[in-house]
């Protein structure tokens, strides 16, 4: 049974809402419009920037980038430097570092800054790259090894292997154009592509590769981790561990009878719409003059998943759509309160109850210094494994026969959110997923997809039964997103629909 406090401030909040909402400005999607509906809504609470200096918050950033670009997905250093990860760590912030120290046999990478500030990021077996704390150089947890209960990969049929048979490919589809597509969606040289794949109905219909990685090679998605997320928290609401729609027990909100916090429930908080107040650079609203809590929730080498619960209610809950890094990891500190409260392994919780159902073998989520998977930006997987995720909701949450997913799901991530639809931006979903649910002048179908930083997407279109993976250095996004926008048309008139 809910808590009573928690009943009444759902009540008082919805109330408020109700009945203040023909009073409410009108949002046309227009940053002043979007701004003026918020703030009639906005509570009457302070906000606290995070602590330290930006310079060395962007420096762990960059310490972590480097890391796991050269021990996890394998890239040059050099190169990496250059191209990847400018979210944590913009690139004009790099050039304060005075030496870099790469040791390849400890996988530690070591940032000096003129301070004499050193930032360091060290790979932790399964748990990949984490990022040290400030003038630390170790971490807060035992580091777990976890491997795929899985069959071989070279010997085991797709999608539960790495076996393409010959006479797999569906009726209809029409090959040369197939890979005319792929060669366009690959981009040229300044795309920086580093994996793209296409399914169709569940079978691979080609993929193309840089020759810096390979079918297996683990490559960094940023936010489409928090569709991974929202994922794991369906697969533990159909084991019954949660309900969709239920307020969220985040322990943090219990401490005080009457925290309007109570009222926010799970199924608001994967609709980016929790209300939680954070300064992120994807609000209309954006503060630059402080260090974003967005970005902090990267690299402040604190448990990030107390900060996350401790960060105070701005809106009602379903009322405004924000991007926030708050509600990814809020969702990520659920799960591991209900993995770790039935007596289960944490770390191991992703392989043993999704990735080895899928046949997925590459698989790892970073975490931060207390071991809490950092799930709004931080997994890495193969196109191919990517790819296998998009297919899940294809099928509806079922997977060979077993439902990994409730009823109802998919529907519930492929539905525009009410709160992104009242803020004039129809964009956003649910359990982390964006929306494109309107035949624009494009032409395209209705879609949703797994998005991330730098052009990295998982895009499904349930007309076609396609799913499309497409991942690449930050540096080549708006190359990248360009070839791939210039892909879909001929993809889809390659294939017959569906549905």
């Amino acid at each position: 049974m809910k808590p009573i406090t928690s009943i009444v401030a759902a009540l008082l909040l919805f109330v408020a809402i109700t009945s203040g909402a023909a009073e409410a400005p009108a949002s046309d999607g227009s940053p002043n419009s979007i701004n003026a509906r918020a703030d009639y809504f906005r509570l009457d609470n302070a906000y606290v920037p995070p602590p330290g200096e930006a310079l060395h918050h962007y420096t762990a950033g960059f310490a972590k980038i480097l890391c796991s670009a050269v021990f996890v997905t394998g890239l040059d250093p050099v190169d990496a430097a250059a191209n990847v990860g400018g979210f944590i760590s913009p690139f004009d912030q790099r050039q304060h570092v005075v030496n870099t120290r790469i040791d390849r046999v400890r996988e530690e990478v070591s940032l000096v800054l003129p301070d004499g500030v050193v930032r360091t990021a060290r790979r932790y077996d399964n748990q990949g790259c984490v990022a040290h704390s400030l003038g630390e150089n170790t971490i807060e947890f035992m580091p777990s090894t976890v491997e795929a209960n899985l069959p071989p990969a070279h010997s085991t049929t797709w999608p539960m292997g790495d076996v393409i048979p010959e006479d797999s490919f569906p009726r209809g589809v029409d090959i040369e154009r197939v890979q005319q597509a792929l060669d366009t969606g690959f981009g040229p040289e300044d795309a920086r592509t580093l994996g793209l794949v296409v399914t169709y109905r569940g079978q691979v219909l080609g993929e193309r590769y840089s020759d810096e990685v390979d079918i297996h090679t683990p490559l960094e998605s940023w936010s489409m981790t928090k569709s991974l997320t929202g994922t794991l928290m369906g697969v533990l609401i159909q084991q019954g561990e949660y309900e969709l729609w239920q307020n969220a027990p985040i322990p943090e909100w219990q401490e005080e009878p009457n925290d309007p916090r109570q009222a926010i429930r799970i199924g608001d908080i994967m609709r980016m719409s929790s209300g939680i107040m954070i300064n992120a650079p994807s609000d209309p609203e954006f503060d630059t003059s402080t260090y974003a809590d967005h970005f902090y929730l990267y690299t402040g080498g604190v448990n990030q998943y107390h900060y996350a619960a401790t960060r105070p209610a701005e809106y009602p809950p379903n009322t405004i759509g924000r991007y926030r890094n708050t509600d990814p990891v809020l969702t990520s500190y659920l799960i591991r309160l209900a993995v770790e409260g039935r007596g289960e392994d944490y770390h191991s919780f992703p392989q043993r109850n999704l990735f080895d159902k899928l046949g997925i073998r590459t698989a790892l989520i970073e975490t931060d210094t207390y071991g809490n998977f950092l799930g709004q930006g931080l997994a890495f997987m193969s196109a191919r494994d990517w790819a296998k995720l998009g297919n899940l909701y294809l099928q509806d949450g079922v997977w060979n026969g077993e439902r990994l997913l409730p009823e109802g799901y998919v529907e519930y991530a492929s539905t525009t959110a009410p709160a992104w639809i009242t803020d004039g931006r129809p964009v956003y979903g649910g359990a982390f997923f964006w929306v494109d649910n309107e035949v624009g002048d494009d032409g395209l179908p209705p879609s949703f997809s797994m998005r991330g930083a730098g052009g990295q997407s998982t895009t499904i279109i349930p007309s076609h039964d396609l799913v499309i993976v497409r991942i690449g250095k930050y540096t080549g996004a708006s190359e990248g997103g360009q070839a791939l926008r210039e892909m879909l048309p001929m993809l889809l008139d390659a294939v017959p629909a569906t549905r």
